[in-house]
């Protein structure tokens, strides 16, 4: 399994969330983003390295109707040494 940061898997579950309550499906969501069928669920079962960046926010947010502030917290996570 990949290794992933307390941010990456929070922005993660964040776009899952909205996902699931606008009943996107996985395949759906990828196709919508013009991207493989099976991007979002290669992200979210981190069996991949696949990871969601910017551009793919912010057309998530585009598709799910959201501002792309949903994604992130309202605070910082804190680092941890072993992960700099």
């Amino acid at each position: 399994m990949a290794e992933i940061s307390k941010i990456e898997q929070y922005v993660i579950d964040k776009v899952r969330e909205l996902r699931l309550e606008k009943k996107f499906s996985q395949t759906k969501l990828s196709v919508h983003m013009g991207l493989s069928e099976k991007f979002v669920g290669n992200v979210e079962s981190l069996k991949t390295p696949d990871k969601y960046n910017l551009n793919h926010l912010n057309k998530i947010a585009e598709i799910l109707g959201c501002s792309m502030k949903y994604f992130f917290p309202e605070s910082p996570f804190k680092i941890e040494e072993n992960s700099k």
